[in-house]
């Protein structure tokens, strides 16, 4: 083990964040190269990890923070698996926002808490301890808010003071969860699951619950899911980065964790929490796209998107078989992909071409090929065509849930895709076949924009297209749940 490369890691965007705080407005260069040069350095550092930790090494550190209490940062097979979606597409926002920005007010401000929530993001995904966990959890609660209220207008600071409305609740039954459990079984390592013996059944369940209102906030679950959509607010950097790779994916990986790492399989059986969890996310999942068929924002469009798919991965770790988890935990980087590669279109549309809203999008297809282009394999693989990565997960999502018994699943599946499809397609249809307005405008001169968004569309393409691969997401998600939650049994 060691215990030098994951506090490198932290602080190849903690540092970043710090130094850029403290920097002049116009030391534009500086800032752009402090920021772009830290992410360079996070894939480095994780490209060097990979190969130990696909044959089984862990790398550990740990620092005091008071008398026998210690933040625990641990680099497994899972925590790298969303270290690495957070470090690809951390250097692809900040190429993206360095772009969309350019020298516009507050920029250090704003890449400064940027930085912080990767910092809090990758802090999280390495947590090995549940206090480790809630400090980064936390870290990222603070780190956003200014994010989301980066504009200063009314609509910004409204869906600032909402998203703290719901956070610090479920911060509040979060630590509650935590200080309950920890008081009868002592601090809890995720690699070491603590005797709940102490505990009776109905406490267990109490607790349980706690968690899930918990990290349930950050992922967007009904009836919790209200501050994500007020977001939106926020510019298409921060949007990107909320829908992709930070919040709402923090809190998913929490109820993974919380499920496998804190209760286990067995026992999330055995006290029959598990099955009602995996309804609340299909209810979300259906919910979601419902609500997302009634925006004609198209940001407001995606973020109920958002909600709906998210809820996937929730379902596949609630339901507690091995291919619903592998399909889970892969399409926590299929949906981070697509997502991003919508939310960096839906910035372009607007910043290039003024586009907000849904009726704007006629005929931008031929005005705007190369976003369009990005923007339809992003929105076809939330849909979940063949060969795309949304396809990818939503097959072995059904199939978990035939293992585990619960072949509604597939019916839920089934309706979510009609569903992403009347919500999405209609969205194609005027980008590619209704003629633009004589007064429309659009041009794709500004490859800051344009390329990240090629970058993570194709991508989308990619790890569809080789699902088969031992080093593709799904591959990964295959080897954490042989190697970690079902040791031993086919999927």
């Amino acid at each position: 083990m060691s215990g030098a490369l994951p506090a490198l890691i932290l602080m190849t965007s903690l540092a970043p964040a710090v130094i850029t705080f403290f920097l002049a407005q116009e030391s534009h260069r500086l800032r752009n190269m402090l920021n772009l040069g830290g992410a360079v350095l996070k894939l480095v550092l994780i490209v060097a990890m990979l190969l130990s930790v696909a044959g089984g090494a862990t790398h550990e550190a740990t620092l005091p923070l008071a008398p026998g209490l210690v933040m625990l940062l641990r680099v497994d097979a899972l925590a790298l698996l969303f270290v690495s979606l957070s470090a690809v597409l951390w250097l692809l926002t900040t190429i993206y926002a360095i772009a969309y920005f350019g020298t516009k007010a507050e920029a250090s401000r704003f890449f400064g808490f940027f930085s912080l929530c990767v910092a809090a993001t990758t802090g999280l995904a390495m947590s090995g301890s549940l206090i480790s966990f809630f400090l980064f959890f936390e870290l990222l609660t603070l780190a956003t808010w200014p994010l989301v209220a980066h504009k200063q207008d009314k609509p910004s600071l409204r869906a600032a003071r909402q998203y703290l409305a719901y956070a610090l609740p479920g911060s509040a039954a979060l630590l509650w969860a935590i200080i309950w459990l920890e008081s009868a079984t002592g601090p809890v390592l995720f690699t070491d699951p603590p005797d709940l013996s102490a505990l009776e059944p109905a406490s267990l369940r109490a607790i349980f619950a706690l968690f899930i209102i918990g990290v349930g906030v950050k992922a967007a679950l009904l009836p919790l899911h209200g501050w994500l959509p007020a977001a939106m607010a926020a510019p298409a950097p921060v949007s990107a980065l909320l829908h992709a790779v930070a919040v709402v994916k923090a809190g998913a990986f929490g109820a993974v964790r919380v499920i496998h790492d804190v209760f286990g399989a067995e026992t999330v059986a055995a006290l029959g929490v598990g099955m009602p969890l995996a309804v609340l996310a299909s209810a979300t999942i259906l919910w979601g796209s419902i609500r997302a068929l009634q925006q004609d924002e198209i940001k407001k469009r995606l973020a109920f998107s958002t909600v709906s798919q998210v809820s996937y991965i929730v379902l596949g770790a609630a339901l507690g078989s091995p291919a619903a988890m592998i399909g889970g935990l892969a399409h926590l980087v299929h949906q981070g992909l697509m997502k991003i590669t919508l939310f960096f279109c839906a910035g372009i549309y607007d910043e290039r071409a003024g586009v907000r809203r849904i009726d704007g999008l006629n005929g931008l297809g031929a005005r705007m090929p190369w976003t369009s282009a990005c923007f339809s394999l992003g929105s076809m693989g939330m849909i979940g065509l063949p060969p795309l990565a949304g396809f990818v997960s939503k097959w072995h999502l059904g199939l978990g849930g035939l293992q585990a018994g619960a072949p509604w699943v597939v019916a839920v599946l089934v309706a979510s895709t009609l569903l992403n499809a009347a919500y999405f397609l209609p969205l194609l249809y005027r980008l590619w076949f209704l003629p633009a307005a004589t007064d429309a405008r659009g041009n794709e001169a500004a490859p800051g924009l344009v390329v990240p968004a090629v970058v993570t569309a194709v991508a989308s393409l990619g790890v569809g297209l080789l699902a088969a691969s031992a080093v593709s997401p799904l591959g990964w998600a295959r080897l954490i749940v042989e190697r970690g939650y079902f040791p031993g049994v086919g999927t």
